[in-house]
């Protein structure tokens, strides 16, 4: 109880919230998925044999260095199913087995150095492993019986709508027995059609996002793909993943055409202003929120469906609104007398739609371009690319356009630097912001920044600062390949030791049952130069607990003494409190470490997609008396975002 203990009349007032920290911590039930019903002993048991024998198989042939992702993805589902309890219904108890089968079939296969699938017509599923966090996650392929792949072909990206209980075994199921599933809802045979899992049910943001060019890239590796070909689809949450991921990559596709997906948080979950979230949160929609990246979709030919009896209907209508108010007209398809699906004949229209935008491609250098951004997450639109933003989360646009083919046009709003990344030949006159500046030499990329208002050709400081994916806020270190780093010895602070070994074992089990993976976790004493070199470090624990963390510790902005936590001005005292921050990493400055965080939305906001977002920006203070629940690690008693320069702001 030392650690408990405080002088004067602190003691008598924290008494009992000093006995309710060192009581267990209690467990958050999991919304996603859902608890699933108990599978009969005999047939777990038998499944679990089966697992064992499989993993074994697998490993036999990795050493013998043979690609077994495409088996892999059924051993990984068949474990998931086991570990997580995914089985919802009586009915489900096959799909254990049938893993089993399809697992067999191409290990027996590989084995032969046979791969049958690899010209299999149809649909099928493969598996590509993430670079986030090193897991197997499946994907779905349709590829038409007709279609010729002896040259480059059309690519079509379908996202699924949301599915509590579609994990990894479910889709794989769908994936091969339902055609909607596969995204042939348009049923195209002019195409190949992808349908990444996205980590199940996480709105396509965060790794689900970046699983959606993991799978375009594994394609490609398989199959003759046009990458200035492919279209980007989805409805219902597929809708609001093709809004949001179109919006932000618009240059990576010949068309996008989402269909009922919500586009703004506070909208979509009809939110009163006075019910409002705490100010940094509402700051972070903007990662995500689609009106504050509108014009980048002036960039690619755009059509949005929605059923005339949809309740998502109005998301679609705020987008037509957004695109009105900046002059330019957005194509909405309605379904006449539908609810939440599509209707067959207009689905018709946006096959043709779609076939249409596959046939014309992408010009990588279209005249006129469009930027906008709320972060350096998002920085590039075809041949410009915003390098530095006055200030993050403010609407920050850039607008281009060569005029004759040596004379530019720039305008921009809270950008301080940018290239031009294009060709330009001398004496090329760009105007940007009404200041004329001439290029003496010709240049392959133009690096332009401002100083005191005026632009110069330049390129950017060396000096730490915000930069893509440097940028924060914490959740952004998920993004990348990362490694858990945990403690290496322990604290006095039976709080804080508690508090840790909770969120710890609560960020595991989150990764696992709704991010799909594995975390890759070292003891702070294990890790190497070439893990600093690779990874995004997430530390947990204290300078006194974590060699690493101490290793770092006066490196940090935030410093964590002995009895007081100092940020800035202000101190906390180190009993009660914690602090959770994202930073570049002093002993590499291209990667972020991150202390005391996983992702920042919790099982509360797992009700629906849209508030899986962001809570917390690039530094936060907790206060440990209140406990971790479904909405927080704890009691926010301080946060904010670090300047342009990584500052604690003043």
């Amino acid at each position: 109880m030392k650690n408990c203990l405080l002088s004067g009349l602190a003691v008598f007032v924290s008494l009992a919230v000093c006995a309710q920290a060192l009581e267990p911590i209690p467990t958050i039930e999991r919304r996603l998925p859902p608890k699933g019903v108990k599978l009969p002993v005999e047939l777990h048991v038998k499944l679990e044999l089966e697992l064992e024998w499989l993993q074994s198989q697998v490993d036999q042939l990795k050493a013998k260095k043979v690609d077994t992702l495409d088996a892999e993805v059924f051993v990984k589902a068949l474990r998931y199913s086991l570990i997580n309890g995914e089985y919802f219904r009586d009915k489900d108890f096959v799909l254990g087995e049938k893993m089993v089968t399809l697992a067999k079939e191409r290990l027996a296969g590989l084995e032969k150095g046979e791969t049958p699938w690899h010209e299999q017509r149809g649909a099928l599923v493969r598996g590509l492993r993430s670079k986030i966090d090193g897991s197997v996650q499946p994907y779905g392929l349709f590829i038409p019986e007709e279609l010729k792949l002896n040259k480059p072909v059309p690519l079509l990206v379908w996202l699924h709508g949301r599915g509590d209980t579609v994990t990894d075994m479910h889709f794989i199921n769908r994936s091969l027995t339902m055609n909607a599933a596969l995204g042939r809802f348009f049923d195209s045979q002019k195409m190949i059609t992808v349908a990444p899992f996205g980590r199940q049910c996480i709105g396509w943001k965060h790794s689900g996002e970046i699983d959606i060019f993991e799978a375009i890239e594994q394609v490609k590796k398989q199959y003759k793909i046009d990458a200035d070909r492919i279209v980007l689809a989805g409805f219902s949450m597929g809708g609001a993943g093709t809004w949001h991921v179109g919006a932000h990559y618009t240059d990576q596709f010949a068309g996008v055409y989402p269909g009922a997906g919500f586009v703004d948080v506070a909208k979509y979950n009809r939110i009163k202003k006075e019910d409002f979230p705490v100010w940094y949160e509402q700051t972070l929609w903007g990662v995500y929120d689609v009106p504050g990246y509108v014009r980048n979709l002036f960039n690619v030919p755009i059509t949005v469906y929605t059923g005339e009896e949809d309740r998502a209907r109005p998301q679609s209508e705020l987008m037509v609104t957004s695109f009105a108010k900046e002059g330019v007209k957005l194509e909405h398809l309605i379904g006449p007398g539908m609810g939440h699906k599509y209707h067959p004949e207009v689905a018709k229209k946006i096959q043709g739609l779609i076939e249409e935008n596959a046939q014309d491609g992408i010009n990588h250098f279209p005249p006129k371009v469009s930027l906008q951004t709320k972060t350096l997450r998002y920085p590039r639109m075809f041949w410009v690319e915003a390098t530095g933003l006055k200030e993050h989360w403010k609407d920050s646009r850039v607008d281009a356009e060569m005029l004759y083919d040596n004379v530019v046009e720039v305008t921009t709003k809270n950008v301080t630097s940018l290239n031009l990344l294009r060709k330009l030949v001398t004496g090329t006159k760009i105007t940007i912001d009404g200041q004329e500046i001439v290029l003496g030499k010709n240049l392959d990329k133009v690096s332009l920044l401002k100083t005191e208002d005026q632009w110069s050709l330049a390129e950017l400081p060396t000096s730490l600062r915000k930069k893509t994916k440097l940028q924060g806020p914490i959740d952004d270190a998920f993004m990348e390949p990362f490694l858990v780093v945990t403690p290496d010895g322990k604290s006095n602070n039976q709080i804080l030791e508690r508090w840790v070994k909770f969120e710890m074992a609560h960020f595991d089990k989150r990764w696992r049952e709704l991010m799909r993976g594995k975390l890759r976790v070292k003891r702070a004493d294990q890790v190497s130069v070439a893990d600093i070199s690779q990874y995004n470090l997430i530390l947990w624990g204290s300078p006194e607990s974590n060699s690493m963390m101490k290793r770092l510790a006066d490196k940090l902005p935030v410093k964590w003494g002995a009895k007081q936590i100092a940020v800035g001005g202000r101190k906390f005292d180190t009993n009660w409190h914690v602090p959770q921050l994202i930073y570049p990493n002093p002993l590499n400055q291209k990667k972020y470490v991150v202390i005391n965080s996983g992702h920042t939305f919790r099982e509360g906001h797992d009700r629906t997609n849209s508030l899986q977002n962001p809570k917390l920006p690039d530094w936060v203070i907790l206060d440990m008396s209140q406990l971790p629940d479904n909405l927080s690690a704890g009691k926010v008693v301080a946060a904010d975002f670090f300047d342009e320069q990584w500052r604690l702001k003043k």
